[in-house]
């Protein structure tokens, strides 16, 4: 007689733990939003200035008050009864939508998850078919059996995972490693976190990664798309600051739709709060605006570390690794490389310039050889991804 199958649900149980913390949290923001405006309301404050901080006063203090402490204790009730039902919880199934959503929900607030240790937080880990792959000889030689001494590390852009690289394409990266002879491995990060400090974390994974690796490593190759481009840079700062043996195996690196010296929609997206800012009656819908992670907001500029003592916003330029050779591919969605759609909206997010690491002020340039840029027409971000023309340019660099 044949044993029934346990049941599968789309979610894991401690996947809605922390879709249930964020309700709650949510609901949380929405009443202090609500009470700000009610306050300064109640104020009758002037159009322009400052806004109101500060809990409402008298009965609607209370009301608010009681809305809170009401919240929270729902919220926690059902986060003690979730946590009892885990061990009964269905067997969630594995799929690429959950893969996305959950990645997609990481990169908007991924620094909160973090910080307030909610389970849909995504820790960084190398993965091999969607599955972690410890830094340990023993655990990469049983995923990777045919490990070789080159090695392809990609590292996925912002809102995205590492199962993204398959584009079902033969000129997709993790094809295009594999026919030029390198192993590929694939990076799973937070990409809400700062990326200064995924980069640091990054460096170390590295060094574990070659030290463990089951034949030594004789060429690196770093491949970052979007965010991930930055990231690699950040790694490569951080390692040499830190004298790590990695770089030294370092022998490319390249950069897809990189903004290296910023994106303009996020820089649209903080002139957006820094003009809500300005009206107290408009203040509060600021924090709306505000729901966007540290990892979004360092593609304001580029930012690749952490912030220096003193440093202002516009962050000190980080140079190039030396020694290594540096490709940037850029596209845009004009047939020419020319015209108003071309400088202004570049391939959807990063314009020319950006992802060519190119800057009026030559002391932040990024001194890339015309040899090692390239840009593909009639393409968006994500089809640098899997490109024909794209997988060309990579051939020749990566090669």
């Amino acid at each position: 007689m044949a044993t029934p199958q346990r049941p599968t649900w789309p979610v894991r149980a401690d996947d809605a733990r922390g879709l249930g913390r964020l309700g709650v949290e949510a609901v949380l923001g929405v009443v202090g939003m609500v009470e700000q405006l009610h306050h300064t309301i109640g104020r009758v404050a002037p159009p322009l200035g400052a806004p109101s901080e500060g809990p409402a006063r008298g009965l609607s203090g209370w009301v608010y008050g009681a809305v809170r402490g009401t919240t929270r204790a729902v919220g926690l009730g059902l986060d003690r009864g979730l946590g009892w039902l885990a061990p009964h919880w269905p067997e969630a199934r594995d799929s690429a939508r959950r893969e996305a959503l959950l990645a997609v929900l990481n990169g908007v607030v991924g620094d909160h998850l973090a910080a307030t240790a909610n389970p849909l937080a995504i820790p960084m880990r190398w993965r091999h078919q969607g599955r972690p792959v410890e830094s340990t000889p023993e655990a990469q030689a049983q995923a990777w059996p045919d490990a070789g001494p080159n090695l392809m590390v990609l590292l996925h852009g912002l809102c995205m995972n590492d199962l993204q690289w398959d584009r079902d394409n033969p000129h997709d990266l993790p094809t295009l490693g594999r026919e030029l002879g390198y192993t590929v491995v694939r990076l799973h990060y937070n990409s809400g976190e700062a990326i200064g400090t995924n980069a640091e974390a990054l460096a170390e994974r590295l060094e574990q990664l070659l030290a463990a690796w089951p034949v030594p490593v004789q060429r690196l190759a770093l491949v970052g798309h979007s965010m991930g481009g930055l990231l690699a840079r950040g790694a490569c700062h951080a390692a040499a600051q830190a004298g790590m043996a990695w770089p030294a195996r370092l022998q490319r690196l390249v950069c897809l739709g990189t903004p290296h010296h910023g994106a303009r929609l996020e820089r649209g997206g903080h002139g957006l709060e820094r003009l809500l800012g300005l009206s107290p009656y408009a203040a509060p819908f600021a924090r709306l605006g505000a729901v966007r992670s540290a990892g979004i907001t360092d593609l304001r500029h580029g930012r690749v570390r952490a912030p220096a003592p003193g440093e202002g916003e516009l962050p000190d330029p980080t140079p190039l690794p030396a020694g290594v050779a540096v490709g940037l591919l850029a596209a845009t969605t004009a047939e020419r490389a020319r015209g108003w759609r071309h400088a202004l909206v570049g391939d959807g997010l990063v314009t020319l310039d950006s992802a060519w690491g190119e800057h009026r002020d030559p002391a932040r340039a990024l001194a890339v050889p015309p040899s090692g840029k390239a840009l593909i027409t009639r393409a968006d971000h994500w089809d640098l991804l899997a490109h024909p023309e794209a997988a060309a340019v990579l051939r020749r660099w990566l090669r």
